[in-house]
């Protein structure tokens, strides 16, 4: 072994190959080899073909290793052994490091940093650098945690449910197409939020958010009290079948912005502070008569805005029904938007995803961790303010069942007298 390495050091002395990369990467691959070699003589206790006393194991052919050095990747050959397994200790220190710069990897992607600036970051380590397949082959490892937290049991019943859509390219059959990715957040019991779950599809058909909804309640929600949407035609025809038990609340920042565009440029502030003043009203009676008090002033002069604000009235007021400690987080998707509007961030950076796949992996990571980091703070909601919810449906039945008895009772008298 001493004879073999003093050769190559003389001919690497002699023939001035020592500047160039090839040479050294080849010595390299040369040392390392031999060192696992003789580690290799030392756990079996005997070299290769030798009959000897101590050999307490026998080879059973090698496994092929590639590991990154500074002069390139080097091809390595790893003794399998007939009992036991072994590997090298010169390649351990150098697995804790990949695994730290996988994890680095990982991150980076999910962070939304480009590739481009990760390579100048491996090549300032001393690092040859890394491309996007690489990228794409180390994050795929994210695809099974994803996985099984898009097919995690829910919980039966979420008070307050939030539904929106993004939209991202995606290459499809060699053409750029524009999916939709669904995603739902929801209010447990105890106040905390949570993603409820995400999908990917064709637009926001009824067919499409129906699947959606459905494949929510498969694992497991039975109950919602109230879903905050925008007013897609296609969602909301969804909803009166999935979730027929939940009201349904019209986001009223999206039904101000669609009623202001049937405004005048110069009067739109004017009539935005009129609008507002619907939704400070203090209880449920109070803004409904004044929203129709609006309308019937604006009929003459914007008669298509106080059509919409008549035929809308009992959507965008649903709200009022509920605690008024909720009344800021329910009434629209601000909630939800402040997600999308980060995860716009991050895919931003690869503008076209190649497949559904590597959209799952970027933002279904993304989504485990905003639920991670949800579940850490503090409550969303107090747990007492969502049990009101509670308390008001059940008053709510009670007087229901009073008045059916009441009316069962008097239509008895009725038949008595009749008779």
């Amino acid at each position: 072994m001493t004879d073999n390495i003093m050769t190559l050091i003389d001919e690497l002395r002699k023939s001035g190959l020592h500047e160039d990369l090839e040479f050294c990467k080849k010595a390299a691959e040369y040392l390392a080899q031999q060192a696992i070699e003789l580690e290799a003589e030392e756990v079996i206790g005997a070299k290769k073909y030798e009959r000897s006393e101590t050999r307490t194991n026998q080879r059973n052919g090698t496994r092929k290793r590639t590991l990154e050095t500074r002069v390139g990747e080097i091809e390595l050959e790893i003794p399998k052994l007939r009992k036991g397994t072994y590997f090298p200790s010169i390649l351990e220190r150098r697995n804790m490091i990949e695994d730290a710069l996988l994890t680095v990897v990982q991150e980076a992607y999910v962070q939304g940093i480009a590739t481009r600036k990760m390579e100048k970051l491996f090549k300032a380590l001393g690092l040859p650098g890394i491309d996007k397949s690489k990228v794409s082959r180390i994050c795929k490892e994210l695809n099974e945690m994803v996985q099984q937290f898009r097919e995690r049991p829910l919980q039966a019943c979420y008070p307050y449910i939030w539904l929106d859509a993004i939209a991202l390219k995606v290459r499809e059959n060699h053409r750029v197409v524009n999916l939709s990715m669904a995603i739902a957040i929801g209010v447990d019991r105890q106040g905390e939020r949570h993603i409820v779950g995400f999908e990917l599809g064709a637009g926001e058909s009824e067919a499409f958010w129906l699947d959606f909804l459905r494949s929510i309640k498969r694992r497991g929600l039975e109950e919602a009290k109230l879903v905050t949407s925008d007013a897609h035609s296609g969602l909301v025809s969804a909803l009166t079948q999935a979730l027929s038990g939940a009201a349904w609340q019209r986001c009223t920042v999206h039904f101000m912005r669609n009623v202001l565009s049937q405004i005048s440029h110069k009067d739109k502030k004017r009539i935005a502070d009129a609008l507002k003043l619907i939704f400070e009203q203090p209880d449920h009676q109070n803004a409904l008569s004044y929203l129709e008090e609006i309308a019937a002033r604006m009929q003459n002069r914007w008669p298509k805005a106080a059509e919409m604000l008549l035929e809308a009235k009992e959507d965008i007021l649903v709200y009022k029904t509920f605690p008024e400690e909720h009344h800021r987080s329910i009434h629209s998707v601000n909630p939800l938007e402040r997600l999308n509007r980060e995860i716009r961030r991050r895919t931003r950076v690869v503008g076209v995803f190649p497949d559904r796949s590597s959209v799952y992996r970027l933002v279904g990571t993304l989504l485990v961790n905003t639920d991670e980091d949800w579940r850490a703070g503090r409550s969303y909601m107090g747990k007492e303010g969502v049990e009101k919810i509670f308390k008001r449906s059940l008053e709510r039945k009670n007087k229901e069942f009073i008045l059916d008895d009441a009316l069962i009772s008097l239509e008895a008298q009725n038949a008595i007298y009749t008779t």
